[in-house]
């Protein structure tokens, strides 16, 4: 199916992933609506923006995200943003038959053998991942969807330290744009990201100065080590 001249939408239009895919070409019409034009805890606000753009697509990439401390510190905030704004969404798209595709995380396995399957039980690492996982659980119900299991960060890398002991498939915003538009008539569920490697070795790549830091000695031993993704599908499509 071309996807010449089709409308997406995409939700959290300010946002760090948002701004990346502005710099994408591409065929399509977008819109980046903000958090005026499309509150996602409004229902009125998103059926009304909806109805007037009457887009085939919409990418909800609005969310809370870090810091992960939030994520305990207020999760009424979590829940709100996360969950609740994810399930308005959902109803309005299936309402108005609008494909969804929804930015989940790796982080909803449990992280402690690596190379998770999308069939794979899950078992969130902490609380931001759970309320992506309560997004998921809404999007499910709507089966023209597509739901993309990615461990992503902006570039550079943020901190001036990476954990040598922690497994995962972290990839650059800007490495994931080009690729997200090609998935748009994909449905169900497909993890996507990079290489399986540390988080150390991912950002040393990029900062030859990045120090060393053990996951375990910050967290403990019982956090989960190893959230890297079997990317097979996502490399077939």
């Amino acid at each position: 199916m071309s996807l010449k001249n089709k409308k997406v939408v995409i939700t959290g239009g300010n946002g760090r992933f948002a701004n990346v895919l502005k710099q994408t070409k591409n065929n399509l019409k977008i819109y980046y609506p903000d958090k005026k034009d499309l509150n996602i805890l409004n229902i009125s606000s998103i059926k009304n923006y909806l109805k007037k753009i009457k887009p085939k697509y919409l990418i909800h990439a609005a969310a809370l995200s870090r810091p992960m401390s939030l994520h305990d510190k207020n999760i009424s905030k979590s829940i709100d943003l996360n969950i609740i704004g994810t399930c308005n969404i959902v109803k309005i798209c299936s309402e108005l038959e609008i494909k969804l595709i929804y930015f989940s995380t790796g982080y909803v396995y449990e992280g402690k053998k690596g190379n998770y399957k999308e069939t794979d039980p899950l078992k969130p690492v902490n609380n931001y991942a759970w309320s992506k996982l309560g997004g998921e659980c809404a999007v499910t119900l709507y089966k023209n969807s597509l739901i993309l299991r990615i461990t992503m960060c902006e570039k550079p890398f943020i901190h001036n330290s990476a954990f040598y002991d922690v497994r995962t498939n972290f990839i650059f915003h800007e490495d994931i744009a080009p690729k997200v538009f090609k998935l748009l008539n994909i449905k169900g569920i497909i993890n996507f990201g990079g290489k399986s490697q540390s988080v150390f070795k991912f950002a040393k790549k990029y900062n030859p100065k990045i120090k060393k830091i053990s996951c375990k000695k910050v967290f403990g031993r019982s956090y989960p080590s190893n959230t890297s993704m079997s990317l097979k599908n996502f490399k077939k499509i």
